[in-house]
Formats: C-alpha cells, sequence, structure tokens
C-alpha cells in the first residue's frame, strides 16, 4: 500500500501542515509499505493518476484542505482518503453554517453574529460596533467566520480596542464572526471513528496567559497542556458526549478534533471544530491519543487502511 500525505499548500497555516504531515510521514514508517510527502502544487494531478497511490491522508490546514475543495478533486478522481468527505467539510469549515446545524442538534455554543467586511463600510464601522457591544457585552471574541489556528482571533475586553480586532479579523478573511466571551475550562476532544464506531479520547485542558493563539499553538512554552484533563467526571462525561455529538451529527469521518468550553454553569458549549486536527509536537490530537495509551503509528496506519477498505465496499 502507498500512502500519500498531502501538506504545505498557499493557507497562512502552510508551516504548521508541513509540520503535521511530517509528523505522520515519521508515524507510518513501518506501519504501511510506502507512505510519501506531497506538496500542493502541478504536480498532484499527475500523481493521483498515475495509480501508484492507494490512499492520500489530506493534512492541509486552512481553507484547501479543510473547505471542502480538496476533498472533492479526491473524490473527482476516484482516489480513497482519509478524514471528512467534501460536503460535511464544507459545513465545518463556516464556523457560523456549523452553529446552525449544531443548534439545530441541541448542541450549545456561543452567542453570536455574523457580519461581511463591506457591512461595516455601508452602514457605519462605529454604529455596528456599538451595537455588537449593547447586544452581547464585553468581553467578546472576534475570529474570521472561516479559519483555523486561530490566526485573526482575538477576546475584547474594551470596547475602544473593537476596531482593531475587527482589522485584525478581516486579514485572514472578509467575513467576521463575533460572539460573546464564554469564561471556564477550555478542553479540546479529538474523536476518532465514524458514525456509531466513532470513540471520543481524553480530554486535553489547555491553560495559557493570554489567549491560545497561533504562537501559543505551534510554539513551546507559552501553554500548559493537561492530558487527560482535570475535570470531574460530570464535565469530562459531558464534554465527551458533545463531541461525539457533534461529531456524529455533522457526519464527519475518522477522526475530528473539537474545542469546547465548559463554563462556570457547567455547560459544555463549543467554539470550533476541526476535521483536519494538527499533528505537530505541540498539537492536541496527538496528545489525546498518548493519553488514551495509543499507539500514535498504528491509529494512523489503521486510518490509512480504513480508509482503503471503505472505498473498496463502495
Amino acid at each position: 500500500m502507498h500512502a500519500l500525505i498531502l501538506a504545505g499548500g498557499l493557507s497562512h497555516e502552510r508551516d504548521v501542515s508541513i509540520r503535521s504531515g511530517r509528523r505522520v510521514q515519521d508515524a507510518l514508517r513501518g506501519k504501511v509499505e510506502k507512505v510519501s510527502l506531497l506538496d500542493v502544487d502541478t504536480e498532484l494531478m499527475p500523481t493521483l493518476r498515475s495509480g501508484h497511490v492507494d490512499v492520500v491522508w489530506p493534512l492541509l490546514h486552512g481553507a484547501t484542505g479543510e473547505d471542502g475543495s480538496l476533498q472533492a478533486l479526491l473524490e473527482l478522481v476516484g482516489v480513497p482518503f482519509v478524514g471528512t468527505a467534501s460536503g460535511p467539510a464544507r459545513v465545518a469549515w463556516n464556523k457560523a453554517v456549523a452553529k446552525t446545524v449544531m443548534g439545530r442538534a441541541g448542541i450549545a455554543t456561543p452567542d453570536h453574529v455574523t457580519l461581511p467586511q463591506s457591512l461595516f463600510r455601508e452602514v457605519g464601522a462605529e454604529q455596528v460596533l456599538d451595537t455588537i457591544v449593547a447586544r452581547f457585552g464585553m468581553p467578546v471574541v472576534v475570529k474570521p467566520a472561516r479559519g483555523g489556528s486561530a490566526l485573526g482571533v482575538s477576546v475584547v475586553h474594551d470596547r475602544a480596542d473593537l476596531a482593531r480586532a475587527m482589522v485584525h479579523c478581516f486579514a485572514y478573511g472578509d467575513v467576521a464572526l463575533v460572539e460573546r466571551f464564554v469564561e471556564g475550562t477550555e478542553v479540546a476532544m479529538s474523536v476518532l471513528g465514524t458514525g456509531d464506531d466513532a470513540r471520543v479520547l481524553p480530554a486535553v485542558e489547555t491553560v495559557t496567559e493570554g489567549a491560545y493563539d497561533y504562537d501559543a499553538r505551534y510554539n513551546p512554552g507559552r501553554v500548559e497542556y493537561f492530558a487527560p484533563a482535570r475535570l470531574t467526571e460530570p464535565q469530562a462525561r459531558q464534554a465527551a458526549e458533545t463531541a461525539l455529538a457533534v461529531h456524529r451529527s455533522m457526519d464527519l469521518r475518522d477522526l475530528s478534533r473539537v474545542d469546547i468550553i465548559l463554563d462556570t454553569d457547567g455547560l459544555a458549549q463549543v467554539i470550533d471544530i476541526n476535521i483536519a486536527p494538527g499533528m505537530t509536537e505541540t498539537s492536541l490530537f496527538p496528545q489525546a491519543a498518548e493519553a488514551a495509551k495509543l499507539d500514535l503509528g498504528e491509529v494512523y496506519g489503521d486510518l490509512v487502511v480504513g480508509a482503503a477498505a471503505r472505498a473498496a465496499t463502495v
């Protein structure tokens, strides 16, 4: 079996993607007959059409790898791949749409509004910002409606800083999602499997000074991790049930990571969904697998073999 890992691309998360790809490649050595790493460029289509690739693992972070477009291309070519299919990937990538789906499924998520950059120009930025503050109070979280790795994300405590946060957000996308800040314990819930066979790995708690931003996520030293998280049994159960409900209701496949805040009332609120979670040395999915005492090479090998077997039964 030849497993091809796709990493890199042209998004802001290119470097993280390459680091993830290399670590998965190292873990898969000896688990599958051949594993190679390829950037997404003009060599991709000839490689896919060569007939020498059995399974693809898209490990691109950001738009191309998580918005369903690369998955749609792989489906078009007919090459099996690890991870969520193109349709559900498109839904999960758009935070506002994902929140709507979760709401219909009875899954809690912070109160929010989604606003395009053009609206601020058309009706007046200050008036929009005043309305946001009147609706949600302070603090609020500002983030791109489509994006990952906390790029463009700000936690705003003061009205005077809100305009700057919006400008920062719009540097990464033309639609902003503003949501009510939720105080509580932040945990990452990794889900492994598909449908009824999906299971949740131990929660990983993140504690950091300041925002859990891009620098904190991928540069060691700024974050303290607890794997498993320091939760009571009811908290751990609720977080796991919530993550599993997200994974199943959104038809996610193989693996996902659901970021949750357990608020001061004990409610698990979903703040983000990742269909291509990072696999770097500081990433949360590998930490969860290790907390479950799983061998990463075996986990990744099973995902690759499972993707090939799934395609064979279609």
